[in-house]
């Protein structure tokens, strides 16, 4: 598994502008909220090189690499990202994910991951130069070692409304039910609350 930072989650905006964080659980799944295929592709937001970069910068790799990054690199973590949905969403319900979509995930790890390394001072960090396919290794490694672990059957979709993000329940119980409890949660809290008043 990769380093982790202090900050988990990636900086999100709901439909109904609240910014809040969401922990997707687990490196591999953080690369999810950047879009995705079919109806999700209506929110994607990895364009250019600096977008890919952006994410680097938030996800919960630990220090930051600085990796160089080009237009091929964007267009291979779209692909990643769009097989590991696919696999996602097939193993929440349960069916077998598409050979081509393994076969994705499969190829991205196949290639040299970040290497870390320790410097003079006792701080670590990434072998440089770090490049974008050694990020998207590193990240395809994490989601295989998820999907191949015990958290394998923890895989869930928020039970929002009209929220399709997906993460790892890594909660002791395993009852994570929301993205966020900022987000969907509240919001389910305050339906029921009304709920309630409504039937005094």
């Amino acid at each position: 598994m990769a380093g982790t930072a202090t900050h988990h989650g990636i900086p999100l905006r709901s439909g109904s502008g609240l910014s809040y964080r969401f922990d997707p659980g687990a490196l591999g799944f953080e690369l999810l909220p950047t879009g995705g295929p079919d109806w999700m592709a209506r929110y994607e937001v990895l364009h250019t090189p600096e977008d890919l970069r952006r994410w680097v910068g938030q996800s919960r790799l630990d220090p930051t690499p600085e990796p160089e990054i080009g237009a091929e690199d964007v267009r291979a973590a779209r692909a990643l990202r769009d097989a590991l949905w696919r696999i996602g969403l097939a193993r929440v319900a349960g069916e077998r994910p598409a050979d081509a979509d393994l076969a994705t995930l499969n190829g991205a790890a196949a290639r040299p991951p970040l290497v870390p390394v320790i410097g003079p001072d006792g701080a670590a960090g990434w072998a440089a130069p770090a490049t974008g396919a050694q990020v998207l290794s590193t990240v395809a490694r994490d989601a295989i070692a998820v999907l191949t672990g015990p958290c394998a059957d923890r895989i869930r979709i928020c039970s929002g409304d009209n929220c399709a993000l997906m993460y790892v329940d890594t909660s002791r119980p395993g009852r994570r039910r929301w993205c966020a409890m900022e987000n969907c949660g509240n919001r389910h809290k305050v339906r029921a609350h009304r709920a309630r008043q409504s039937g005094d």
